[in-house]
């Protein structure tokens, strides 16, 4: 990987997540509603279904729910109250199956039910923050959370969680992965655009749990999650991140809010940069308002502010493209980080052949609309292996997280996976110009 200007203390790791079709979760499988002809006279494809499972001998149905298990039942977590769940939900669909056995139920919830590989296709874009829990560490160690873009069957983009710990030394390891993912369950909700809350099982650990689409503004992609922890005036710390609902036609920025990444709001922005892609939260108010940058005109950086942290209209230009590496277009890469010196911002910028390349930016810390420094080239560029992949000749970031003297910065690889970096802040400083 190469970088420009003056050499810096940078660290580049040989972890690497890949898209990994072995991941699957159980999750509703929807069939036509429907009414037509069948065997069983007029009646929706999922009433002639059921009817077909409930008229099943109890031997008939235990042999072949075997069969099923046999093929599924350690690929799952809790496989028989999944699917005693979706029976559940078919019955209120059609509203006629009565005094139905156990047996008869969950087999009638299998054909309900489909895994679907969430990260099939790629894993890319990661933001990364403090972890709730800093309980058992030392030494100036942190825990982390880091969330990131999960692509699968259809290029359905979904939100899925890592955790590790990091040192200042610049070292860090990834906790293993759990063997089992749990779809994050949604509450009653319209299918429109208002909030909706998705809670993870009590027994899933966060590396577990995926969000998926819910609404229909969402339902082609939750993408590029900005993480950020949020720090208020009277001390509190809360989880926010912005991201890209995508209906397949529109986008829009939503809004996660989380306490402890158990129970997760999803909230549409309301405003003119509501419909703009890339918004960025700072980590706390200044002035006694919400800040975050954005990009208001699809190719520079704005500096934005507000009262309430749902509403986001037009802010003051920041910067916009300059050197060559920049030129079609500029972004951020997830919120700022607060030093002495002032507000950390890394940035991206698209260049000749479509090239996404990695900077940074100095914003003045009592008013970050003022630029300090900013780089001339990029510290971070697509080389040799990192060039190839679904979206060839991109490096990008939704977010970076501060330990001691250094960054670390896990970033997408030409949107087919992640690899990390970890960069001393005074060397990156000190290629600002």
């Amino acid at each position: 990987m190469a970088y420009g200007g003056t050499l810096m203390d940078m660290r580049h790791f040989d972890t690497e997540l890949h898209a990994d079709p072995s991941r699957v979760v159980l999750r509703p499988f929807s069939i036509s509603s429907e009414p037509r002809a069948s065997a069983h006279g007029i009646m929706t494809r999922a009433e002639r279904i059921a009817k077909a499972v409930i008229q099943l001998t109890d031997e008939e149905c235990r042999k072949y729910l075997d069969a099923v298990d046999g093929d599924f039942f350690g690929r799952h977590w809790q496989t028989h109250a999944i699917f005693l769940d979706r029976f559940n939900q078919v019955r209120e669909m059609t509203g006629n199956m009565k005094n139905v056995s156990e047996a008869h139920a969950k087999l009638i919830g299998a054909y309900f039910s489909h895994e679907y590989s969430y990260a099939a296709a790629a894993i890319m874009n990661p933001s990364i923050v403090p972890h709730p829990d800093q309980t058992g560490v030392r030494d100036g160690a942190v825990k982390f959370v880091m969330s990131m873009r999960t692509v699968g069957e259809g290029h359905i983009s979904s939100i899925s969680f890592r955790e590790g710990v990091a040192t200042e030394s610049g070292d860090f390891t990834l906790w293993p992965e759990t063997p089992f993912a749990i779809a994050a369950e949604a509450d009653a909700h319209d299918g429109d655009g208002g909030p909706v809350t998705v809670r993870r099982h009590e027994s899933s650990p966060l590396s577990g749990v995926v969000i998926f689409p819910i609404t229909r503004a969402q339902k082609n992609g939750l993408e590029d999650l900005r993480l950020v922890q949020f720090t208020e005036d009277d001390g509190q710390k809360h989880y926010y991140g912005t991201y890209t609902a995508f209906s397949g036609r529109d986008v829009g920025c939503e809004m996660l809010t989380t306490e402890r990444f158990s129970e997760f709001n999803l909230t549409p922005l309301r405003g003119a940069a509501s419909a703009h892609k890339g918004l960025a939260l700072f980590p706390r108010k200044i002035n006694g308002r919400y800040c975050a940058i954005g990009r208001l005109d699809h190719e520079s950086l704005y500096f934005l502010q507000s009262n309430d942290r749902f509403v986001w209209n037009y802010g003051k230009r920041v910067m916009g493209p300059k050197y060559l590496w920049e030129l079609v277009q500029m972004g951020n890469c997830g919120s700022p980080i607060e030093l002495d010196e002032g507000w950390l911002l890394l940035t991206h910028g698209v260049g000749a052949m479509r090239q996404y390349s990695m900077g940074a930016v100095l914003l003045e810390k009592n008013d970050p609309s003022k630029v300090i420094g900013r780089s001339v080239e990029p510290f971070l560029t697509p080389v040799d292996e990192t060039r190839e992949g679904y979206v060839p000749n991109v490096v990008y970031t939704c977010g970076m997280m501060r330990i001691g003297e250094r960054l670390l910065i896990p970033y997408g690889v030409a949107d087919s996976a992640v690899r990390f970096i970890s960069v001393r802040i005074a060397d990156l400083l000190s290629t600002l110009k």
